[in-house]
């Protein structure tokens, strides 16, 4: 199938706060750092929320997660107090399912375990209810096979963290139907978030495998000693990952193109840029020398704070440019009591 997607405006109309207000209550599958992340943003949305994990320590561990991120959702506009006022924990996942009208599953990256997930789900949750996977690398296709009704399947991938970076990638399987297409895009364009619907499955999906490209060449070009790690992402810092803020790759290079736009970018530049570039992209390894070089370098340059100081860092600049690019979401009026 091939299902098209047009920009979404972060700031929910009332069209999305009434998609939103049929959402009453989610299951989460996975208490893990991505499970808590829409956790947070669910509950900040109003909506009831149910975890079920197996492991016995989850409710001490989602309740230490989301007070870790409630400041961010505060800063992004978002109700945050007494998040936890709706949640709840239940380990039976037929139970966990059975009033939902979404289920977030977040479980481990292993076919055979979702498989079994999303044949227990589909027998227990109600014929309503969205079904999405936030897996990243399994596609829809796979894990439907073990269901009776693939068509009501969706992967709803986000960028980590969900409750923060605007990106959902909705991707449908083979069988999933144009309804559930409709219906996912229109849940997560209610959740403030900027739903992307690509056109086919492929491994890693777009965003994913466009990091872990560019990654490749930053990981060659520290390895070659033409960089160290801190010179490198202050390179990108202040260029292409400031500009692609504002216009991606095509848009520009067709900037890039002067008045001929990216025609004539392709036409005198792109030639070349094939010719002397792509050949000379590196094309690394990680075996024992680069990843002890590499640890080296994430040690001098990251070592005088914490990953959870530098991660406070890194979203407060996250949202500092949500802000000045206007896409931090706004209060719903859907708010359940």
């Amino acid at each position: 199938m091939t299902p098209t997607s047009e920009p979404q405006d972060m700031n929910p109309s009332e069209d999305d706060a009434a998609v939103l207000d049929s959402y009453k209550r989610a299951a989460i599958i996975g208490g893990g750092v991505i499970g808590v992340s829409w956790a947070g943003l669910f509950l900040a949305r109003g909506i009831d929320v149910v975890i079920n994990d197996p492991r016995t320590d989850i409710e001490d561990l989602v309740r230490a997660g989301l007070a870790e991120i409630t400041p961010t959702l505060a800063a992004l506009g978002l109700p945050a107090e007494n998040l936890t006022d709706r949640l709840t924990f239940e380990a039976d996942l037929a139970t966990a399912v059975a009033d939902a009208d979404v289920i977030q599953e977040n479980g481990p990256e292993r076919l055979e375990l979702k498989q079994q997930i999303w044949q227990t789900v589909e027998q227990a949750a109600p014929a309503h209810a969205l079904l999405a996977t936030s897996t990243s690398t399994i596609p829809a296709t796979a894990i439907a096979t073990a269901m009776r009704q693939p068509e009501r399947l969706i992967v709803g991938h986000p960028f980590n963290p969900p409750h923060l970076v605007p990106l959902v990638e909705v991707v449908p399987g083979e069988s999933t139907s144009e309804a559930t297409v409709r219906q996912a895009k229109a849940f997560y364009t209610a959740l403030g978030k900027r739903p992307q619907v690509l056109r086919k499955e492929i491994p890693g999906f777009v965003a994913n495998r466009l990091q872990s490209a560019l990654f490749r060449e930053c990981v060659f070009l520290v390895a070659q000693g033409v960089v160290t790690e801190q010179e490198l992402d202050d390179i990108v810092t202040s260029s292409i990952g400031m500009r692609w803020a504002v216009a991606g790759p095509f848009r520009t290079f067709h900037l890039g193109g002067g008045p001929g736009g990216l025609p004539h970018f392709l036409e005198h530049l792109g030639r070349t840029m094939e010719a002397s570039m792509w050949p000379a992209l590196g094309n690394p390894s990680f075996d024992d020398a680069t990843v002890a070089l590499l640890t080296d370098q994430a040690r001098e340059a990251f070592g005088t704070g914490t990953v959870d100081e530098l991660a406070t860092a890194r979203d407060r600049a996250q949202i500092a440019l949500m802000h000045a690019l206007n896409e931090t979401p706004q209060p719903s009026s859907a708010h359940h009591p």
